[in-house]
């Protein structure tokens, strides 16, 4: 390539900074690929200060073949973005901010190794909650490709975690999602919309991390996919998730 990781980062970091879309990168350069594309998320972790956890993307198995893909992708939470429950979004401090439902685990204790399953990380868990994350791609109109998005940090932007619950006797592949905007329901879906299990969804992503030495710290919570399209958000606009047995989460936006 005719310019560096870093650069590419420093690409990404500025178009976040300003507020200011980007075209994407493979446009300028189409040697890009996923690998490299982490490699330029990498180097954007690396500028940043604290770290709250992980977040997953295309976990949806008919996203991955709509796509072209066979497994899902991943990034990073910085911990600046998280928001307190009851805390507004500031849309203006955003591209293009939109919202999806989660389920969301938190990590009672480490978990690491390139054989991890969903029990492995349902027993590793201290809870579970229902979550919102804010997306904000830094592409124009959200025009990516994987080797794109990769590199962007899957869009990771804002998150806001309801208060955990104690995963045991709950089948999260059979919960219900409903997610509101405005009062009015935009998407329904099952916990099962999370690569079949949302708990193999994390599972994935520890295996993914033990490749690169790395795996899930106590205390860190992980975003195991969005279970519904993300919709826009605009001031005004309010955005509710709702979980059976997980409860329900509301973001407000200004």
């Amino acid at each position: 390539m005719s310019v560096s990781i870093s650069e590419l980062a420093a690409r990404l970091a500025k178009a976040a900074a300003d507020r200011t879309p980007i075209t994407r990168l493979t446009d300028e350069f189409p040697e890009l690929d996923i690998p490299m594309g982490y490699r330029v998320q990498r180097a954007l972790r690396a500028e940043t200060e604290a770290i709250a956890g992980w977040k997953l993307g295309l976990t949806a198995r008919a996203k991955q073949a709509q796509v072209g893909v066979d497994s899902p992708i991943h990034g990073f939470l910085p911990a600046a973005g998280a928001l307190d429950i009851g805390e507004p979004l500031e849309t203006s401090a955003h591209i293009q901010p939109r919202c999806e439902p989660e389920i969301v685990f938190v990590l009672g204790r480490d978990l690491e190794g390139p054989h991890v399953t969903a029990t492995d990380v349902l027993a590793a868990s201290s809870g579970v909650a229902v979550g919102i994350e804010v997306l904000d791609s830094r592409f124009v109109d959200y025009g990516f490709t994987m080797a794109d998005v990769v590199a962007d940090n899957t869009s990771a932007s804002r998150f806001v975690v309801g208060t955990p619950i104690p995963a045991e006797g709950i089948d999260l592949r059979l919960v219900g999602v409903v997610f509101e905007k405005n009062g009015r329901v935009v998407a329904t879906a099952s916990g099962a919309a999370s690569l079949g299990h949302p708990a193999a969804a994390v599972a994935w992503l520890v295996r993914r991390l033990a490749a690169e030495g790395g795996g899930l710290n106590a205390g860190q919570v992980v975003l195991s996919g969005g279970l519904t399209a993300a919709v826009p958000v605009g001031p005004g606009d309010v955005v509710t998730a709702t979980i059976d047995r997980l409860g329900t989460l509301e973001l407000g936006c200004c």
